[in-house]
């Protein structure tokens, strides 16, 4: 960088005592997100503008994403939302110099929201061994302390931790079961051979204009199969009014509220991105490449 005596050049290259690009910057923090060794950031480093950076530099770089992401998950959440999804991902986790035979599933499980205007947000989420009670708990505990107080709506796939977290958390809030994982629940409990027939008559039930004729058809299903295939109608009966709470909403969110696709679809933009990591070194580097993943998706606004 061009020196002055006066010391007020300013070129428009580059900030004030910058020693690279911003992107370069960026890249490194991504080496660091896919957990990277600082070691190898580098010599990473060093390819690409020439020189090494200073030991301080890249720890730096390190810490600077870590603050971030910290300040991201206790920020402080408006109160009222209008609806609340929830849902989980998996990825591949090791520890220190463990070989990948040695990695376990874990799975992030986290809440997407949308508020009373209609614009999206992940809220938050956590790393757990598994779907659980205990873990959909403090997901939701970790919310609600960040001041979440008022959820119209709770979007669920069915999981049952989730289900009883949601009931001991926020009791008042109504539930919507994914029709599509209970059509196949139902289904999976049938013979090969009328699978495409029933199938449809179990699918048809959530496709009622409004929720007295939803109900009639459900109650003409479970009597006229109840004896055949008992099995199916059980699944059926499992959470039936969960499955119903759709209709209570404007029919302008139904398509939104009866599935989880929603959360799914953000969710298959960080998978894509994950799924490029053979296996995280640690938890906080798999967590922090979700969140810079999240960073750059782009939310559509929905009707509510």
């Amino acid at each position: 960088m061009p020196r002055d005596r006066e010391g007020q050049f300013q070129t428009q290259v580059f900030e004030n005592y910058a020693r690279y690009e911003p992107q370069v910057e960026e890249g490194l923090r991504e080496m660091f997100v896919a957990g990277v060794s600082t070691a190898k950031v580098g010599e990473v480093a060093e390819q690409l503008i020439g020189v090494a950076p200073s030991k301080s530099a890249v720890p730096r770089l390190n810490t600077d994403l870590q603050v971030q992401f910290k300040a991201w998950r206790e920020r402080p959440l408006a109160a009222h939302w209008r609806i609340f999804y929830c849902d989980g991902i998996y990825f591949e986790v090791r520890h220190g110099e463990q070989r990948p035979k040695g990695t376990r599933r874990m799975v992030v499980l986290a809440v997407l929201a949308v508020d009373p205007g209609g614009a999206k947000e992940v809220l938050g989420f956590q790393l757990s061994a598994e779907e659980s009670k205990e873990g959909w708990k403090a997901v939701l505990e970790d919310v609600r302390k960040r001041r979440v107080a008022q959820l119209d709506l709770a979007v669920t796939d069915g999981n049952d931790g989730v289900i009883t977290a949601l009931k001991e958390v926020f009791p008042q809030t109504p539930q919507q079961r994914w029709v599509v994982h209970k059509a196949r629940n139902v289904v999976s409990h049938l013979p090969k051979r009328v699978k495409g027939e029933i199938g449809a008559e179990v699918a048809a039930i959530w496709q009622q204009p409004d929720k007295a004729n939803a109900q009639l058809m459900l109650e003409a299903f479970k009597v006229r199969y109840e004896k055949r295939y008992p099995e199916a109608v059980a699944s059926l009966r499992e959470g039936e009014a969960q499955t119903l709470t759709f209709y209570d909403f404007p029919q302008v969110m139904h398509r939104y509220i009866k599935t989880t696709n929603t959360i799914e679809s953000t969710f298959s933009q960080v998978r894509q991105r994950t799924d490029g990591v053979d296996v995280f070194t640690n938890e906080e580097s798999g967590l922090m490449l979700v969140w810079a993943t999240l960073q750059r998706v782009t939310f559509q606004r929905i009707p509510v």
